[in-house]
């Protein structure tokens, strides 16, 4: 009786898991098919810009053509270039080339047989479709970089990006540094003064700096007004750079001044590779706003044509020729160089991630 009641246990309880795996696994699956739909949606408006640049413009005015990139098929007959359609016959559906059209009836030539000459179909061509094979075109993106000056475009951006990217990373980690490491009289006070002025909009500063920069300084039509004030720090980066050295154990500054190395030297050879991450992160951050701006470009640069940047081409590229494959080649272009450079500065990120050994 006692086996029989031990082995009832045993079968018992090897249900039991057999359900809570079963349970799990199906837990995990929805999840995950959750995720990938999630993903999907989120992509989708990607997909379509990418399928949209692809196109030719003849494909994009044939509502009967189909949803991925294709091209017209044609056939040169004669001197004559003649297009492809779907022919129904008897025989099925053939790919033949209109030579004569009429309204009861239009003359074909087979591309599979031309010595065949005309071949006669019954019927009133305009219920015809055209063929397309399938294939993707670069034409889009070949008559904008024509259209839009893109090689100065960038050479501004890259120059105001990287000026600021100095300005801001120098005194970002140099006003951090002071506020984690330096017993400053009322720094907590002047800490929470620094924070409270990220929630004033920038609508608010517009006027005042642009008086500031373009009639007191004239300014206006430069990359000063847009370079300088990164020179002067930015209350959310010193934030985040912040509260980063302040996790950093105090043990290695005492190290280092054991050694001999003053307040620079244990900033840039203790703080700063102890926080590659979050200055990496930092740096991205002012990067994609960087590259993004448009206010403030326009604002200042607006009256100088040679020196603005890269997101100007969104808003001329319909002055240019305003059609839907156009468009959105201007967009990929756009997002061409963030996507590298986020995918690179992942790699780099995760990198120094492990050789620290330390999760940030």
């Amino acid at each position: 009786m006692q086996r029989s009641n031990r082995r009832g246990l045993f079968h018992h309880a090897d249900a039991s898991t057999l359900t809570l795996r079963l349970w799990e696994f199906t837990g995990t699956a929805l999840l995950n098919l959750l995720i990938w739909l999630s993903v999907v949606v989120f992509l989708s408006p990607l997909s379509f810009m990418v399928i949209t640049s692809l196109k030719s413009a003849d494909q994009l005015r044939d509502g009967n053509a189909p949803t991925y990139p294709a091209k017209l098929q044609t056939l040169t007959y004669k001197g004559q270039t003649l297009l492809v359609y779907n022919v129904p016959t008897s025989s099925g559906v053939k790919n033949w080339a209109m030579l004569d059209r009429f309204r009861t009836y239009s003359d074909f030539i087979d591309p599979a047989n031309l010595q065949a000459g005309p071949i006669r179909w019954n019927g009133f061509w305009g219920s015809l479709t055209l063929h397309y094979n399938p294939g993707i075109t670069f034409e889009n993106f070949t008559n904008l970089w024509k259209t839009v000056p893109y090689p100065r475009l960038l050479r501004n951006t890259f120059i105001v990006i990287g000026l600021g990217e100095l300005g801001i990373l120098l005194s970002s980690i140099m006003v951090a540094y002071g506020f984690a490491r330096f017993p400053v009289p009322g720094g907590k006070t002047l800490f929470l003064l620094l924070i409270a002025t990220i929630m004033i909009p920038d609508s608010i500063t517009l006027v005042p700096t642009f008086v500031l920069f373009g009639r007191v300084f004239n300014w206006d039509g430069t990359f000063y007004p847009l370079i300088v004030p990164q020179f002067f720090g930015s209350a959310i980066y010193i934030f985040l750079l912040r509260q980063n050295f302040k996790s950093i154990p105090r043990d290695l500054d005492e190290a280092a001044m054991l050694d001999g190395a003053g307040p620079l030297r244990t900033l840039f050879s203790i703080i700063v590779p102890q926080s590659i991450p979050t200055i990496v992160t930092v740096a991205l951050l002012f990067f994609f706003n960087g590259w993004n701006e448009m206010k403030m470009a326009s604002l200042y640069l607006g009256v100088r044509p040679d020196l603005q940047t890269i997101a100007f081409s969104a808003q001329a590229s319909p002055s240019y020729g305003f059609t839907p494959q156009t468009l959105q080649a201007s967009a990929l272009v756009l997002m061409i160089v963030p996507v590298v450079v986020i995918f690179l500065a992942q790699r780099y990120f995760m990198q120094n991630m492990i050789i620290a050994g330390v999760e940030k």
